[in-house]
């Protein structure tokens, strides 16, 4: 009994102690729930990081604010004017990645995304150096975005107008673009290791900004040992990896160093040239992880918002005509869809940057992390502070958009309707870990949207009349599954 006491009290001393302690590092920092031992103050929102309880968080506390995830304290940042000055301003001081328990054992600080340093640097810099070598961004790239654009209207075609849920086959037209790129060949829709990978990616994206993922944040010790999401999260990572290390050692036999075709070959050949060379960084390791990296940012974001774009031409058919009425007027029927025609086509490249917009399907980036002491819009914020910027409440800052919770082209359209950017525009993100990938998502996106509404009507299934428009909460905030019907013009 004795003992029992003393076990109890030694516990609440230490709970008190570190209470006062996080109280006592509180107050250097913007307002924010009171902290507690444990838990911090993410109970604050419920711990979801959603549009809700971010907006009230910051109606409570001020579009700067702090909330502590377990003993960490991680600056929010609410607004357009807050997160584009807090991400560009000493904007290398607020470039790291968050290293926690949950992204140790996602990506164990390897790759691009969310590793820091020099492998953050030499990663990148290679990764993109070769995608660039490999046509990112340019015609060696968008004639692969033409052809699954064509196997993409081949799909509707051949449904001659049944009702069909586009889902998949927009996942595997935009995941082939960058699988020809890092792998040197394509999926069928049928290939059932392609659905294994897609079903993979999409637990992860779903654990990520959940509760769970808070949880085991902020208790490892027991997340750790209770099977459930985390542990699925890491087999599923783990069968991508797997896959990733079979293409390699596939790619290995073909030996093909010297004449590289891939982002695998190039990356091998890197491997050989600096297999010597000191602090070098290039590892199997990193290449698995580069890989996975690669893949979901090249797939995921952009099949997501070309889902939301057909789901929006049937909430608003008024739209879709308008943009097939440009389509039909600057070219002709069997043109051959390139990015080059934005610029003939303002009403239509509006329309896809009002669909990136109003989606707004990245709701907050993946908190960054202060490498040195810095200062944060007025705030002495020390080394090892996370920052989360909520993407969402710049788009639909009301004080940058004329009609924010509307879906309205005219953003970004001036009075001679010609084609206007927005500062306030950041879906793609700001500052040092921007998204490096925005040219080819919005690539993909304006050549494979006026594909499809260059050939077809999209319309609502017979018998329905209501659409979903909600979204599937998580990393990105998907539609709900919906069938339409593609009919042939």
């Amino acid at each position: 009994m004795m003992i029992s006491a003393i076990l109890i009290s030694l516990v609440l001393f230490l709970l008190s102690a570190q209470f006062l302690n996080m109280q006592w590092k509180s107050r250097g920092f913007p307002p924010g729930p009171t902290p507690f031992p444990i838990i911090g103050s993410i109970w604050w929102i419920n711990f979801r990081a959603d549009h809700q309880s971010l907006k009230k968080l910051a109606k409570t506390y001020g579009n700067i604010c702090t909330l502590w995830l377990g003993h960490r304290p991680m600056m929010v940042l609410y607004g357009f004017q807050t997160v584009k000055n807090g991400l560009t301003n000493n904007s290398e001081d607020v470039s790291g990645r968050l290293q926690t328990y949950i992204f140790n054992k996602l990506a164990d600080g390897k790759g691009i995304l969310v590793s820091n340093g020099l492998i953050w640097k030499q990663q990148r810099h290679f990764g993109f150096g070769t995608l660039r070598k490999l046509g990112m961004g340019n015609k060696g790239m968008e004639r692969g975005i033409q052809t699954e654009a064509r196997y993409l209207v081949e799909f509707f075609r051949d449904k001659e107008g049944e009702a069909v849920d586009p889902s998949f086959p927009i996942v595997h037209a935009v995941s082939n673009v960058i699988c020809a790129v890092v792998f040197g060949h394509r999926f069928s829709l049928e290939d059932k290791t392609f659905h294994q990978l897609i079903e993979a990616f999409d637990y992860i994206v779903a654990f990520g900004n959940s509760r769970f993922y808070y949880m085991c944040e902020m208790l490892p010790w027991f997340a750790e040992h209770l099977p459930g999401p985390l542990q699925k999260a890491r087999f599923s990572r783990d069968f991508v990896c797997s896959f990733v290390r079979q293409e390699i050692k596939s790619h290995r036999e073909k030996g093909r160093i010297d004449e590289p075709e891939d982002f695998i070959d190039f990356y091998l050949k890197q491997l050989e040239k600096t297999k010597n060379v000191p602090n070098s960084t290039f590892d199997e390791d990193n290449m698995v992880q580069s890989v996975f990296d690669l893949f979901l940012g090249g797939s995921e974001t952009t099949a997501t918002t070309l889902r939301w774009a057909l789901l929006y031409m049937l909430v608003y058919p008024d739209i879709q005509d308008k943009v097939q009425k440009e389509l039909d007027a600057v070219l002709s029927p069997s043109h051959l869809i390139c990015y080059e025609d934005r610029k003939k086509l303002p009403y239509t490249n509006a329309v896809v940057h009002e669909i990136l917009r109003f989606s707004s399907i990245v709701l907050i980036t993946i908190p960054r992390e202060v490498v040195k002491d810095t200062t944060v819009l007025g705030y002495h914020v020390p080394k090892g502070t996370l920052i989360m910027a909520n993407v969402d409440s710049a788009l639909f800052d009301p004080d940058y958009w004329e009609t924010p919770h509307q879906f309205n082209p005219g953003h970004f359209l001036d009075k001679g309707g010609n084609f206007v950017t927005r500062e306030a525009f950041l879906a793609f993100s700001a500052g040092h870990r921007a998204c490096p990938g925005e040219t080819m998502a919005k690539m993909e996106l304006f050549i494979m949207f006026c594909s499809l509404l260059q050939k077809f009507k999209f319309t609502l299934p017979e018998g329905v009349k209501e659409i979903n428009t909600d979204f599937v909460f998580g990393s990105t905030m998907k539609p709900h599954p919906y069938k339409l019907c593609a009919v042939l013009r």
